[in-house]
């Protein structure tokens, strides 16, 4: 079912639903069932799976020399959603990401995940590997959200990369795209990231999901924001409480975001990691109380392969 059909269905409702990382390479699936059946008893319509881009490693050879080699550490997006449709019987939500990918491969990706019964993908630019100082495009892949975006478009109208191909079936994707409530970190400004949003509205997207963020009256401005200037499709408030001391600095360096003075304060006080999670979780639930006082569609964790501070915080939310 379509993200936007959950939420209809709903009828008002708030909804919940968490993202997860696929297993790292040379590891099993049951890891991912041990994050995710915690998370099970609230019945999340979908679950959203994360694809993050080859980076590089340098093995070296006898004579001394070092070769650089292409390394996914995470390479089973597609199927870890197939063995989560197939064992919770959830929507999964794969990430279509432009970096590690031709067009060519993400096309046969997204024939794969129709053959599959899934019916959602959410589309990114991508993070710029690790060993990168920005972001890089594959040569012969796309460069833009956007542009990534088009080619779903395209082909949910039946419109391949192979122009000449005779009777092609329509793929029917509802396509979800990020938001940045306090704008992306390489955008100059809050007006040209929002310029970038609304071209992505218009070129088809379905559907907002947003970065993370701490102070609801940032997101309720984006949600402002985007309904004074025509766009109407649901956006989702992306969350993750703080759980460790570090995350003061390494979130707002990353994300480029805000942490409330009083949220900072309060960490800043606690002794341990342990006391920082305690008032992380507090602080989310209280931000969840009032997100769906604000009639937020649905509240999406970012769960790091973490599910007990979620499951802590649903459980005193719904």
């Amino acid at each position: 079912m379509k993200i936007t059909e959950h939420i209809a269905n709903a009828k008002g409702k708030t909804l919940y639903s968490f993202e997860i990382l696929p297993p790292i390479k040379g590891q099993g699936i049951q890891a991912i069932f041990d994050a995710i059946d915690p998370l099970m008893e609230f019945n999340p319509p979908f679950i959203d799976v994360t694809y993050l881009r080859e980076d590089y490693i340098y093995k070296q050879h006898a004579n001394g020399l070092l070769e650089k080699v292409a390394y996914r550490k995470r390479p089973s997006t597609v199927a870890t959603c197939a063995a989560i449709m197939n064992k919770y019987k959830v929507d999964a939500v794969p990430h279509l990401i432009c970096g590690g990918f031709t067009k060519e491969e993400t096309e046969n990706a997204l024939i794969d995940l129709q053959f599959l019964g899934i019916d959602n993908v959410l589309v990114l630019r991508g993070d710029a590997r690790k060993s990168d100082a920005s972001f890089i495009p594959t040569p012969g892949g796309h460069a833009y959200a956007s542009d990534l975006l088009q080619h779903v478009v395209n082909m949910n109208s039946g419109r391949y990369l192979h122009e000449d191909m005779e009777n092609s079936e329509k793929t029917n994707f509802c396509i979800g795209v990020a938001g940045y409530p306090e704008k992306h970190f390489e955008s100059p400004n809050l007006d040209t990231d929002f310029g970038y949003l609304k071209k992505k509205v218009a070129l088809g997207a379905d559907f907002i999901v947003t970065q993370m963020f701490f102070d609801n009256s940032k997101f309720k401005a984006f949600v402002d924001k985007c309904r004074a200037n025509g766009i109407t499709i649901p956006i989702i408030p992306g969350l993750k409480p703080l759980t460790s001391r570090k995350q003061l600095v390494g979130l707002p360096k990353i994300f480029h975001l805000d942490i409330p003075l009083a949220l900072s304060e309060a960490v800043q006080a606690c002794k341990t990691d342990q006391n920082v999670r305690e008032v992380g979780i507090e602080w989310m639930i209280q931000q969840c109380k009032e997100l769906k006082e604000m009639d937020a569609p649905v509240l999406h964790f970012y769960t790091m392969g973490n599910p007990n501070p979620t499951k802590r915080i649903i459980k005193a939310v719904f």
